[in-house]
């Protein structure tokens, strides 16, 4: 299902990290980030309200996939917006992924080391294994396990189109909900199990990196739950000063 333009309230609310160089927000699934040749809903449409005083809106530092979720970091300005491509692009971002996937791998950790290039002219961002195409690397780890899927934590330690679909459904354990490299339907339920959990960026030298960390959405709640998660105590950890209350 599409996720409506997010109102000014409802995109501020979504603000997990403000600086005076980015913001990082909760990037709801359903939702493209950019405007599509047909219009319709966009997150970058609802950025001028994430001003907070400055003269220009913010603007995306790197992207994610339409339906999936979490944390997504925006340039406060042009230098701030240069920065970030630059760590982005030589990987310095560490990027962790939660992923419900169908089945799932007998070990409790690994590496997927398998190069992407694209499907094919028509099929534009769509990507598939590939010897000749661009090398691409993922960490993963099972974080717990229920009856027929696997809840993963993944790293990409590059950062190609599509990486964590492709990779996961190369080895024989797609994401549930994936209507590309999976089994995953066109239309309604389940919806693509991946959400961008936490984002580490090295803005300054003299600085620890900034941390982030979006919660889980609604949509994920009932399969994690299945492999192991724990709800509350996940609230506790992203939230440990009212975790007694």
């Amino acid at each position: 299902m599409d996720t409506p333009q997010p109102t000014p309230d409802e995109i501020q609310a979504r603000v997990l990290h403000r600086d005076g160089l980015m913001l990082v927000i909760d990037k709801p699934a359903g939702i493209p980030v950019h405007r599509g040749p047909k219009g319709g809903a966009n997150l970058e449409a609802s950025f001028e309200a994430l001003r907070f005083g400055l003269p220009r809106p913010p603007v995306l530092a790197h992207r994610l996939d339409r339906d999936t979720s979490g944390c997504l970091v925006l340039g406060r300005h042009r230098k701030a917006t240069a920065s970030l491509g630059l760590l982005f692009k030589h990987n310095r971002i560490h990027k962790t992924y939660w992923a419900v996937v169908e089945s799932g791998p007998v070990e409790d950790a690994g590496e997927i080391d398998i190069p992407l290039g694209r499907l094919n002219a028509e099929r534009g961002w769509w990507q598939k294994p590939d010897p000749e195409g661009l090398p691409a690397l993922t960490r993963w780890r099972v974080l717990g396990r229920g009856a027929g899927m696997t809840f993963l934590a993944l790293e990409p330690v590059t950062g190609r189109t599509h990486q964590l679909r492709v990779h996961c459904a190369a080895m024989g354990f797609a994401i549930v909900g994936d209507n590309i490299y999976g089994s995953g339907p066109r239309f309604g339920e389940p919806s693509l199990h991946l959400h961008a959990r936490e984002i580490v960026v090295p803005l300054s030298k003299n600085k620890p990196p900034v941390r982030v960390t979006a919660p889980v959405p609604a949509h994920l709640v009932e399969r994690l739950t299945a492999c192991g998660w724990d709800e509350r105590e996940d609230a506790g950890l992203r939230h440990p000063e009212t975790a007694s209350s």
